[in-house]
Formats: structure tokens, sequence, C-alpha cells
């Protein structure tokens, strides 16, 4: 008897997000950003230089997105005395429901909401998310698609990462 095994990925399409004609790839300098955290503060990736970035796209509505949340928060513990940032960008448009979210569940490191704005995302070409990035200390792109923080290789790739 055969047994098939089919490993099937989810995740959340985004409407009417252009695809960039060149992707980002690694090396690339990364697209800034300038957005508004939970208490109306602006969050700029260049304030964020000299470490490096792990980024994670998502919305409170994305049952994918949600379901890394208990991995991230296990993964940000883990790297809490390394040289890295975990940046949550919201794509969500319901700006009060993410605000609630993020008190509710406790979520920390640095959470940020698009406001609607959607240029970092085109900039990587997100059609879905969840969507993980990193980037390196000086703002370039380490790996435009990073692993999730549920995938065991991310906490080994982000160890093996050279002044980390």
């Amino acid at each position: 008897m055969k047994i098939i095994s089919l490993f099937i990925v989810c995740f959340c399409f985004l409407p009417a997000i252009a695809q960039n004609e060149e992707p980002l790839k690694a090396g690339m300098k990364a697209p800034g950003f300038s957005y508004r955290d939970v208490d109306g503060n602006v969050v700029c990736l260049k304030d964020l230089r000299g470490k490096y970035v792990y980024i994670d796209v998502w919305a409170t509505w994305c049952m994918p997105c949600r379901g890394e949340l208990p991995a991230l928060k296990e993964l940000k513990e883990k790297m809490k005395d390394k040289n890295i940032h975990f940046v949550c960008i919201s794509c969500d448009k319901d700006i009060d429901k993410w605000k609630q979210m993020v008190k509710d569940d406790r979520l920390s490191g640095i959470q940020v909401n698009t406001g609607g704005d959607r240029a970092f995302m085109e900039a990587f070409g997100i059609r879905g998310i969840p969507r993980f990035i990193l980037l390196d200390p000086k703002g370039k792109i380490v790996d435009p698609e990073m692993t999730r923080p549920s995938q065991s290789v991310t906490l080994q790739t982000l160890m093996s990462l050279k002044g980390i």
C-alpha cells in the first residue's frame, strides 16, 4: 500500500497588491518604511539599523498568521539577548481591532500598522500573508522569503548569522 503525503501551505491572499516588476532579492537594499506603533509613535526601518531585523507581515483576520504567533513569541524569547529586532507589520485596515489584539495577546517586539500604505508590501511583491523577511544590520535583504517562526530551521538560521 502506497501512502501519499501531501503538504499544504496555507496563507491568506491580499487583495489589490501590485507586483513589483523585478522582485527584491538577497543582497539588495530593503525599502524603507515609517509606520506607527500601538502607541502612535513612528517606527522607521532606518532607526533599526545596527541589528538584524526579522519582519512578520500579518493581519488579525489571517488565521495562518495568528497560528504563527505562539512560535514567534517563543523565537523572540530564545533570541532576546541577541543582535536582532522582531518587527510585526500589520496590514489591518481596522486599526482599533489590531491594537486590541496586540494588547489582549500581549504581543511583544515592535508592532506597527501600515495604515493602508502598501508601498513596503508592493516592493516585496507580497500577495499573501503571513510573510517573513530577514534584513541584515545595514538594511540589506538577507532573505526576502524567510522561513516561518514555527519551522526549526528558522532558529538555526538566525543563530548562525554573523554577529548575532
